[in-house]
């Protein structure tokens, strides 16, 4: 019925597929895992030794700002707390990890 298509002789020609190459799947698997250390793992992990070495160099007198977007200048450090003056006579105590950047010094003066 389809022979107008397809000659019999075209299609009986073809033969069997070939198979393909039995590392081919390991191939994709290993450059999929490359893909994701490049643009994804290895980023990730440069972006958090930055931040714990943002941390470490924290004094007294660092203006900051914090992941909630509060700026201040800090008066007490301690192991795990960090006290930031927000205004005269205005200090909270933020967990030293939610502080995000250190800013320029004179920042709050201009603000």
């Amino acid at each position: 019925m389809l022979d107008f298509l397809v000659s019999p002789a075209a299609a009986q020609a073809a033969g069997a597929p070939a198979q393909p190459s039995p590392y081919s799947g390991l191939i994709m698997i290993g450059l999929m895992f490359v893909f994701f250390w490049f643009f994804l793992i290895r980023p990730q992990m440069k972006r958090a030794k930055e931040h714990r070495e943002l941390l470490a160099r924290l004094e007294k007198g660092d203006e900051v700002m914090t992941s909630g977007g509060i700026a201040g200048r800090i008066t007490e450090l301690g192991e795990s707390l960090v006290t930031v003056e927000i205004a005269q006579n205005v200090s909270i105590k933020v967990q030293r990890q939610a502080i995000t950047a250190v800013l320029p010094k004179g920042t709050l003066k201009s603000a």
